[in-house]
């Protein structure tokens, strides 16, 4: 019988409870997916614990998955029983040993790569892309940009694509281990940022002018000082808030060096299909390439969500957790 990951109200980690699923008839332009690893994400945690309200109670989280298609829909060209897939979406499903499918979602996985790499990346490599792909800032050689979790799953392989760019990168990180991570990944400099001020190791690192860009997922505790390390004419873009949520900016705060702020979020970039498929496709050819060297993922059993949950909350991950069904 398929099982999922059900969340009936929204709550601490332990409000992810293992349930019997039933699967609807599958529709003509769907597929049926015996799912072989499913990512988890910091954005399940917002969802799990209400602070994004976007998942419809009862409802089954999760964003990517990876699997073997088992049946077509009617309509459904491109795809057969047997293929391997990934998958991203913002409708949620993932957290599941089978589901129905919209099949615009499934992308192929190329040889060499394994489930549990799409499953435990896809979604942050195409985070990835659309940071630096998608012109959310365009981002020229010689840059100087700073990364806040350079060792974390989005972390490492941002720093990779913003070195490859000609990017000059400094990461903050929480411990040497991890600092070791992200000299590995494109660093050029690390910020021990519990032991270092870090708007003072760049004011350092940069002479007194301040950082051209920054990536920031940490979001409260790191956002006002995000603003502090930018140059003149700088830009800060805030994709997480894995600290809690970032207090109001005022325009006088912006207007002091003509500083510009983006909210960039990846569902958005991806409701054209046509877009979809080709982010996706990109970041697939680029772990089969080895251009983007996603971390090692943790498998946890499906039916122990909620510990890997914790491992996110706790900030002593650093790499890659996926769930086995």
């Amino acid at each position: 019988m398929p099982n999922a990951i059900m969340i009936r109200d929204y709550g601490a980690s332990d409000a992810l409870k293992l349930e019997e699923l039933e699967l609807a008839e599958l529709g003509p332009d769907e597929i049926r997916l015996r799912q072989t690893a499913v990512g988890v994400n910091y954005h399940d945690v917002y969802v799990r614990s209400g602070l994004y309200n976007t998942l419809a109670l009862p409802g089954i989280p999760g964003c990517e998955a990876a699997g073997v298609v088992e049946s077509v829909g009617a309509d459904v060209t491109g795809l057969k029983p047997g293929d391997r897939v990934g998958y991203v979406t913002g409708t949620y499903g993932a957290y599941a040993s089978h589901r129905n499918l919209a099949a615009h979602l499934a992308v192929h996985v190329p040889d060499g790569v394994s489930d549990e790499t799409v499953a435990s990346n896809l979604l942050r490599a195409m985070t990835v892309e659309m940071l630096t792909g998608q012109v959310v800032h365009q981002i020229k050689p010689g840059m100087t940009v700073l990364v806040h979790a350079a060792a974390g799953g989005v972390g490492r392989m941002l720093c990779q694509a913003l070195s490859s760019m000609g990017a000059i990168v400094i990461g903050t990180v929480g411990s040497p281990q991890k600092a070791d991570i992200a000299l590995a990944n494109g660093c050029a400099h690390v910020v021990l940022y519990r032991e270092v001020d870090f708007t003072i190791a760049v004011e350092k690192i940069t002479g007194g002018s301040g950082v051209d860009v920054v990536y920031d997922s940490v979001g409260a505790d790191t956002f006002s000082g995000s603003i502090e390390a930018l140059a003149m004419c700088g830009h800060l873009v805030n994709f997480g808030q894995s600290s809690g949520p970032v207090d109001p900016l005022e325009m006088a705060t912006l207007a002091a060096k003509s500083l510009t702020v983006s909210r960039p979020i990846l569902f958005h970039y991806l409701r054209d299909p046509e877009q979809y498929q080709a982010m996706a496709s990109k970041v697939m050819q680029d772990f089969q390439s080895g251009a983007l060297k996603a971390a090692t993922p943790t498998p946890i059993p499906l039916h122990n969500a909620s510990r890997a949950h914790e491992i996110l909350e706790s900030m002593t991950g650093g790499g890659s957790l996926v769930l086995i069904p």
